[in-house]
């Protein structure tokens, strides 16, 4: 819970920016949360700045939370502040081969700015949800082009608000869906990308290309999290899952989706258990049909809804999402 004393001082601060005792699922791209203690929305990156040295000064865990895919929170809600990074969306061109984005610029807004000023380089992005702080943190990617190969550097800010030395590419842990060895509760605010000039019309045919494969190969018109689990060295999850007949597999309103057995969808009316269910048949089966036992991709947040040996049963972590 949120004291008297911060409360006010968070209000003072943020005006009409934070919601108090708010609920989460209309945040997710799963539409699935219980709420938040409180949710703040920083103007800025020194707006954002002053609301941690609050956090830090009362004691109160702070959540990152982009656009709300690749996680899943439990009914229980999240304690604590949420924020959200998503007036943190500027994006600026410097000098010939570099952008400068900030953290809670949209997968869209990207796209566009790089169509509209003819920059190659992230056509591969086009499609994955969420915004710059998300693809960084899990490494965002699709087969051997991932965000790794065009970061040059990341601005960070550490759990008091105080910002932290740039890190360049050679001093960034980039792994398969993860970036590791940040400090501990760091916040990424900003990146510089590299991008090189190209052609516009070709930019924009490889983007519309990959949006159309995206469109013919995945369940983006119902709400989803996105991948669930990541692919194993020579496979692929949604290949596994599909092999062991659960595609399609029910679990109350969630579903294994039909489209894409990699997907797990809400039809409405949805809850964290359901789909907690769903993720442990699926890396149970898989793991009784071939040996391999299926890592989650989604984050975990929140109060938990099961017992830990559930949870851990379904191999979930928890951790901030974008």
């Amino acid at each position: 819970m949120i004291d008297a004393a911060a409360r006010l001082a968070l209000e003072s601060h943020l005006d009409d920016r934070i919601e108090f005792d708010a609920p989460l699922a209309r945040h997710t791209s799963l539409r699935i949360g219980g709420p938040a203690d409180a949710i703040a929305t920083p103007a800025d990156r020194d707006e954002l700045a002053a609301t941690l040295a609050i956090c830090d000064a009362h004691s109160i865990p702070t959540t990152v939370l982009g656009a709300g895919f690749n996680v899943l929170i439990r009914e229980g809600g999240i304690r604590g502040l949420v924020l959200r990074l998503k007036k943190l969306r500027e994006v600026e061109r410097r000098g010939q081969d570099l952008i400068a984005v900030e953290a809670g610029a949209s997968h869209a807004t990207i796209t566009r700015f790089c169509v509209d000023h003819a920059l190659s380089g992230l056509e591969f992005a086009a499609g994955i949800p969420g915004t710059l702080g998300g693809w960084l943190a899990m490494n965002a990617g699709i087969g051997v082009r991932e965000m790794k190969d065009v970061v040059h550097e990341i601005d960070l800010l550490d759990r008091r608000g105080m910002a932290l030395p740039t890190l360049p590419r050679d001093r960034l842990d980039f792994r398969y869906r993860a970036l590791h060895g940040l400090e501990p509760g760091s916040i990424l605010v900003a990146a510089r990308l590299r991008v090189t000039p190209g052609d516009r019309a070709r930019i924009r045919e490889e983007i519309d290309r990959l949006l159309e494969s995206r469109r013919a190969t995945q369940p983006i018109d119902i709400p989803s999290c996105g991948s669930v689990f990541r692919n194993p060295p020579g496979d692929h999850a949604g290949r596994l899952i599909e092999a062991a007949g659960l595609k399609g597999l029910r679990e109350g309103a969630a579903q294994i989706s039909p489209v894409h057995a990699n997907f797990i969808v809400n039809h409405g009316g949805a809850t964290a258990s359901d789909v907690l269910r769903l993720i442990d048949r699926a890396r149970r089966a898989v793991a009784d049909e071939t040996g391999i036992v299926l890592e989650t991709e989604v984050k975990l947040l929140g109060t938990p809804a099961r017992t830990a040996s559930f949870e851990e049963a379904c191999g979930i972590a928890g951790g901030n999402a974008s």
